[in-house]
């Protein structure tokens, strides 16, 4: 099989290198190559011919931006945003970086990040720990990209922050980061920082993203810039139907499904590892993620752009997202373990799929799913009257 479908050769160097290595330290490594190959003209041309060719027929529009197409990295690798135009060159459609604090902070002590083999999953109780809203303002304010693509910049509360001063902490980010942000996200859901799931109660969630929209639209007055609020799996149901009907209200442009869970059900990995507190990201997510973007989905339809992600690792399971609902789709724990021919993968895949499939268009098949479990629902109940 080609290279792409055949990660074999990646699969040898994470058994006798990666695997041996300290996470954060093999993490930190392959920033600094992916940094390192897109400094090189000539290199970063290459690659990028070969790990990220263009599928027309993936061509997505999303948030009111024009993208390659619908796959993106999630939040979490590129912290600081040193590595878009490395990131970029490997294939992701877009890059979200953060999540990024009002002020800067080193996070939570090592050892904090956990690899879960068996599972293909990770466990991070990373803290958010990053350079603060200042510093990478800067950055992003002194880029010069290479390669054209959309960047997203999540943001969090500072963790010596109290609870109640929360709203002013974002709005500080937001005032910095707006302006450098082709879209901007409101983490609430993270497990690592104390008190910030509370913001999800939509009391708590209610003026804060109204204060983050305001501070973005006074900040940048040239363009709207999209505002997306990023929620956790263990929300209930209930839960998550208040988070959806908010997001109605306020005229939020997007929602992210999902963040880490807290849950450790169904885990192969030994105990001593399940037993690691902090978030659980991968494969073992797939299953509710994908729960929580339908019942977005038949709850706001097309009015709200949704975004996928939790477990993805494979174009099948991009293509059930997007029949799930979700416009935009994201990975992350899957790129530890499948390595830099993934999203070549994931777009050959996805065209394969479009392309064996009823509909014309990637946007046709948003939501596709729902719809049609909703109307063969309507049709049995029918039958049954």
């Amino acid at each position: 099989p080609p290279p792409d479908e055949d990660p074999t050769m990646y699969r040898l160097l994470f058994d006798l290198v990666f695997r041996r290595m300290d996470p954060e330290r093999a993490h930190h490594l392959a920033v600094g190559w992916i940094q390192r190959a897109a400094s090189v003209p000539v290199l970063r041309t290459y690659i990028a011919a070969v790990l990220a060719p263009r599928h027309r027929e993936l061509r997505t529009e999303a948030l009111g931006l024009r993208m390659h197409g619908p796959f993106g990295l999630a939040a979490g690798f590129d912290k600081n945003a040193v590595a878009i135009d490395g990131l970029t060159m490997l294939g992701f459609d877009h890059v979200e970086i953060g999540t990024v604090t009002g002020l800067a902070q080193p996070g939570n002590p090592r050892k904090r990040l956990f690899r879960l083999i068996p599972d293909r999953a990770l466990i991070n109780r990373m803290g958010f720990n990053n350079e603060g809203s200042a510093a990478v303002a800067q950055r992003l304010a002194e880029r010069r990209p290479v390669f054209r693509g959309v960047v997203g910049v999540n943001i969090g509360k500072t963790k010596v922050v109290p609870e109640a001063e929360a709203v002013a902490d974002y709005v500080t980010s937001t005032e910095r980061l707006a302006a450098h942000a082709d879209y901007l996200v409101v983490n609430v859901s993270s497990p690592n920082t104390p008190g910030l799931r509370n913001l999800q109660a939509t009391e708590a969630l209610r003026p804060l993203l109204t204060a983050v929209r305001e501070a973005a639209d006074r900040t940048v007055t040239s363009r709207r810039v999209p505002l997306l609020v990023k929620i956790a799996p263990d929300l209930a149901d209930e839960d998550v139907d208040a988070v959806a009907d908010l997001a109605v209200e306020l005229g939020l442009d997007g929602i992210i499904a999902t963040n880490t869970t807290i849950s450790r059900e169904g885990l192969a990995s030994p105990a001593e590892l399940t037993a690691e507190t902090g978030g659980l990201s991968g494969a073992p997510l797939k299953e509710r993620s994908l729960e929580v973007l339908r019942r977005l989905y038949a709850r706001v339809g097309d009015r709200i752009t949704l975004v996928g992600v939790g477990g993805v690792e494979t174009a099948e399971d991009a293509w059930q997202r997007i029949l799930a609902g979700a416009t935009l789709v994201q990975g992350y724990s899957a790129f530890i373990y499948q390595g830099p021919f993934w999203c070549r993968a994931v777009h050959k895949g996805l065209a394969a799929r479009l392309a064996a499939s009823p509909y014309a268009t990637l946007a046709e098949a948003v939501g596709a799913g729902v719809r049609e479990a909703r109307t063969a629902s309507a049709t049995t109940e029918e039958s049954a009257a």
